[in-house]
Parts: C-alpha cells; sequence; structure tokens
C-alpha cells in the first residue's frame, strides 16, 4: 500500500513574508480576490496589514468577514453566495482555523456544487474538482489549516461537528508571517500553541503514522516545546518559534490523521463553544495515559523532545510518565486549567462520548475504544 503526502505548492516562512502575497498573485494570473476573516481581526487591525498589501499592489478584493470562532454551515452558505456574487477567482484566508475552514468549505463548493448543502461534505467526500484557489494566512500558531487538507464545519441544528477531509482543498500558498501573530493575547497563544502540540502528539502515535511523518512530529514537538513560553510572554523568538512549529506539525498529521483527543474535543466545541485548543489541552495527558500501552518506545521520544533529561536511563514506565508530566507541565505554565469542571455538565456526558465516538478522528487512535472508554475518560475530567 502506497502512502500519500500531500502539501501546499509553495510556502513562505518568517517575519514579513505576507509582502510574497502581490507577486503570487499577479504571477499566477488572479484578477480578484474573495478576502475570509473573522470579524475580530477586522476590528483589531489584523486584517488590515494584508488588505494593505493587496491594496499596495492595485490588487482588487472583496472582505467577508460573517464567520464565527467555530464556522456554521450557515456561514458557509452565506459565503457561498457572498463568492458567486464577488466574481472573485480565489480567496485569501485570514485569520486562525476558522477563517481557514470557511475558505476551504467556500472554494470546494463552489467547485463541486453538488456539496451546496454542506452536510455531505462530511468525512472524505467523492468531490472530483479542486477548490478555488486559497491563499492562507494564519494569524494564530495552532491549527495548521494552511496546511492540512482538513477543516470542520459546526452543525448548529444538531450541536455538532463534522470533520470534512479532502486533499483538493488545501491551500496552494501558505504565508506563515509570525508579524500576524504578534498581537494574539496570551490566553489566545496558549490555546492554539497546545493545540498544535496536540497535533504533534497525537500525529506521531496515530495509527496511521510512518517514518516520513514521524519526521515532521518529533520535530514539531520540539520546537513547540522550546518556544511555546516565549510565545505567549510575546518574544520574538517564541512567535517565530511557534509559527514554524505548528506548521510543521501540521505537514505531519494532515496526512496520517489524529486520535481521540480531538474526538473528544469537538463536542465540546460544537456543545459549548470551548476554545478548540484549551479542549485538546486538558484532555491531552489524560487520554496520552489511557494510550500509553499500546505506543511501543513512542513516549521516550517524546520525553525527549519535550526536553526531559535522563531518558535512556529511564524504564519504560518511566518514560512514558515523564512525557505525559512534561506535557502538563508546559500546559500548567502556559495557565491551561486542569479539568473540565467548568465546562462539562455530567448529564451531557452521554451524547458527549457518543458524539466522540462518531468523530471522524477516532479510527486514528493507537488504542481500540468504545463509547463506554471514552465515557469515563470525560468522567475522570470533571
Amino acid at each position: 500500500m502506497a502512502n500519500r503526502f500531500v502539501l501546499n505548492e509553495t510556502s513562505y516562512h518568517g517575519a514579513g513574508a505576507i509582502q510574497e502575497i502581490a507577486a503570487e498573485a499577479k504571477g499566477r494570473g488572479f484578477q480578484k480576490a474573495f478576502v475570509c476573516s473573522d470579524p475580530d481581526l477586522v476590528k483589531f487591525g489584523v486584517t488590515k496589514k494584508v488588505l494593505d498589501v493587496l491594496d499596495q499592489a492595485g490588487l482588487v478584493y472583496e472582505l467577508y468577514s460573517d464567520i464565527k470562532p467555530n464556522p456554521t454551515i450557515e456561514n458557509v452558505q452565506t459565503g457561498v453566495a457572498a463568492f458567486k456574487k464577488s466574481e472573485a477567482d480565489y480567496l485569501v484566508a485570514i485569520g486562525g482555523g476558522s477563517s481557514m475552514d470557511t475558505a476551504k468549505a467556500i472554494g470546494i463548493i463552489i467547485n463541486n456544487p453538488d456539496f451546496e448543502d454542506v452536510v455531505s461534505l462530511e468525512g472524505v467526500a467523492p468531490t472530483t474538482n479542486k477548490s478555488v484557489p486559497i491563499f492562507a494566512v494564519p494569524t494564530t500558531a495552532g491549527t495548521a489549516a494552511e496546511v492540512t487538507i482538513n477543516y470542520v464545519i459546526t452543525d448548529a441544528e444538531k450541536n455538532r461537528k463534522m470533520v470534512c477531509v479532502d486533499p483538493k482543498d488545501i491551500p496552494v500558498v501558505a504565508f506563515v508571517d509570525s508579524d500576524m501573530m504578534s498581537s494574539m493575547p496570551k490566553g489566545l497563544t496558549a490555546a492554539t500553541g497546545m493545540d498544535a502540540l496536540t497535533h504533534a502528539i497525537e500525529g506521531y502515535i496515530t495509527a496511521g503514522a510512518w517514518e516520513l511523518s514521524d519526521m515532521f512530529h518529533i520535530k514539531a514537538i520540539e520546537i513547540i516545546a522550546r518556544s511555546l513560553r516565549g510565545a505567549v510572554d510575546n518574544t520574538p523568538e517564541g512567535r517565530e518559534g511557534m509559527a514554524l512549529g505548528q506548521y510543521v506539525a501540521g505537514m505531519g498529521f494532515s496526512n496520517v490523521g489524529l486520535g481521540i483527543v480531538h474526538s473528544m474535543a469537538h463536542p465540546l466545541g460544537a456543545l459549548y463553544d470551548t476554545p478548540h485548543g484549551i479542549a485538546n489541552a486538558i484532555i491531552l495527558p489524560t487520554v496520552m495515559e489511557y494510550n500509553a500501552e499500546a505506543t511501543g518506545e513512542k513516549y521516550r521520544d517524546i520525553a525527549k523532545a519535550m526536553g526531559v533529561e535522563g531518558v535512556e536511563s529511564m524504564s519504560q514506565e518511566e518514560y512514558r510518565k515523564a512525557a505525559i508530566d512534561a506535557v502538563k507541565k508546559l500546559s500548567q505554565d502556559v495557565g491551561i486549567p486542569a479539568d473540565l469542571k467548568e465546562i462539562v455538565k455530567k448529564e451531557d456526558i452521554p451524547f458527549l462520548a457518543q458524539s466522540a465516538y462518531d468523530d471522524a478522528c477516532r479510527p486514528g487512535n493507537p488504542k481500540e475504544t468504545s463509547v463506554e472508554d471514552i465515557t469515563k475518560l470525560y468522567e475522570s475530567l470533571i
């Protein structure tokens, strides 16, 4: 069986990377951009940094900002209608996962109108045409949506998140500019950073992992472990490290899948609007403990990458605990809550557990699981 690996055509990295947008747009002959960005980024002038690049180059665009933190089917459908009216020929997604996920869904539906109900995109949809070309500009160091083939849309009527996987949706160019992330508040920096760490750790131990993806994930863990505290303190080195680390994690997990940390986090976002990174960060150590027996020696590598010393002389039980403890310590240092007591209502656990089991990320978990197992994991966190 062949292992497939999908990445951007081109990516730019480093402070000032957004300046390359104009040359890429002109070089590809694009005429008008449909810019997707969320209202807060527009309000606080972050989106304007990219719009200024377009303006200075004389490039025409239309701004769409009807995007929620957990984008809904309605957001996408409204965006599709706006895109058609705009007569744009490419998308520029500015933001975190929400803006990029919305742009991906719009781009896919425009070129695959049979999926305009949005619901039919869930899972691995049989689309036939590539998305409208997307330029992706991340403003958070976490989701790596600029380099993944995944996007998540909320079905508000059913209180559930739909995970969509489609290699035809990957942005053609990513502009990973740490300057675009410098205005992120501490809480958001911490949450998105722990999301990136979750991607790297889950991607490293997922059932579909192999040597090429392992290379990216271990390096991502190493970069994130040494950079996240600095990013939360808004140091240039920390910001640049996290911009790269989260992207490297995305290069890996997009191609091999994740596990039940994400499966359990998705329903929390759908039901309670819990920030995705916070949910992942709280759940990660508990699921690492649950999965440990199915990971061979991989936790030794994780412990090393997290900066734990003396790993080589540790027993399997010791290095597994060391890896989990290092994750807990990083999470604590950047201000993540230790449990779900302030989030989850006990009476909702049966719904959450079933939703997590049905989630598209669950089959990638290294250990076979059940609704009962997931129920116990939720219960242990409240």
